[in-house]
């Protein structure tokens, strides 16, 4: 990787979605602006996963400007990229979304150009349920499932309601057998919080224990250090697989499942999101649209007057 103004940006993942590095494309007129933004996204401690994200739709504007200067842009030219986003390139709304909230940091936070976006309207985002999967196929899951540590992985991830991220990131010694508890440390948003450890899920933590002997972190790589997401996401991928399960559905399907399922079983809505460490209800009200108990069982009106 080069250096940009004579600092090393490399520490930074490639851009997605793109054939080559991009980074290396922008005008250098454009390079003191890049290395700013990178800078007040560090200053403001936002996660490297956000930093990555921002960076990598500020660069695509950075790009596309060549060599003019981004600082000269008014709102006309930002909505004229938006829009050319929307029509031509055909993002989503989300992908948009995105888009503008890296651009409108640099604006509002860095040039202190708090008015600029008034006038650009955002999409509307489309309204996705959760995937949910059915407590059968969950079971099978983990049938199908042999290898102890990748078994111990998807189970605990359904069991607590986990992202795969807070999975991946847990240490042995967030594991609280006595409290029954799981300190789940700096997840989504910087929120720490308890999960609670399956009863039944103890015995095999032991087991898995003395048969693989972590070091720091509960779940390691074949050479030691933090298993990985990619690794995890494929353990779940080819368990879905191998128990045949049709869905297209990723290992966050687990979370969405144990919400779902707890809903099911008449959890109160708050309790659930406490425990997925949600901070507005209405992220967690979601499952109340997927859920067999509240949705599936209403009879029709019409079945009243047979």
């Amino acid at each position: 990787m080069k250096k940009h103004n004579g600092k090393n940006l490399s520490r930074y993942e490639p851009l997605r979605h793109s054939k080559k590095d991009l980074l290396l494309q922008i005008c250098p007129i454009n390079h003191p602006a890049l290395q700013v933004y990178i800078e007040t996204l560090q200053l403001k401690s936002y996660s490297l996963n956000t930093i990555n994200t921002y960076r990598n739709e500020f660069a695509q504007l950075l790009y596309m400007l060549k060599n003019k200067n981004v600082n000269e842009l008014d709102a006309n030219r930002l909505r004229s990229y938006f829009l050319y986003c929307t029509n031509t390139l055909k993002l989503s709304e989300n992908t948009i979304h995105s888009r503008i909230n890296a651009v409108k940091f640099y604006f509002e936070q860095v040039l202190k150009r708090e008015k600029i976006f008034i006038d650009i309207p955002r999409p509307k985002k489309p309204s996705i349920l959760p995937q949910v999967i059915n407590a059968k196929d969950i079971k099978k899951l983990f049938e199908v499932t042999t290898n102890l540590k990748h078994n111990t992985m998807l189970k605990l991830c359904y069991g607590m309601g986990l992202r795969v991220s807070e999975i991946v990131n847990l240490k042995i010694t967030d594991i609280d057998s006595k409290r029954m508890q799981v300190f789940i440390e700096r997840a989504k948003g910087k929120k720490d919080r308890y999960a609670n450890l399956p009863e039944s899920i103890l015995g095999q933590l032991r087991a898995y224990f003395l048969e693989y002997r972590p070091k720091k972190y509960l779940f390691e790589g074949q050479y030691g250090g933090q298993y990985s997401i990619r690794s995890a996401q494929k353990v779940f991928a080819d368990a879905l697989k191998k128990a045949k399960i049709n869905k297209t559905i990723g290992i966050h399907g687990l979370r969405h499942s144990f919400a779902t399922h707890l809903l099911e079983a008449g959890t109160d809505i708050s309790f659930i999101q406490e425990l997925l460490g949600h901070n507005d209800l209405k992220t967690t009200l979601r499952y109340t649209h997927v859920s067999q108990k509240t949705i599936k069982n209403i009879k029709s009106p019409l079945d009243n007057l047979q």
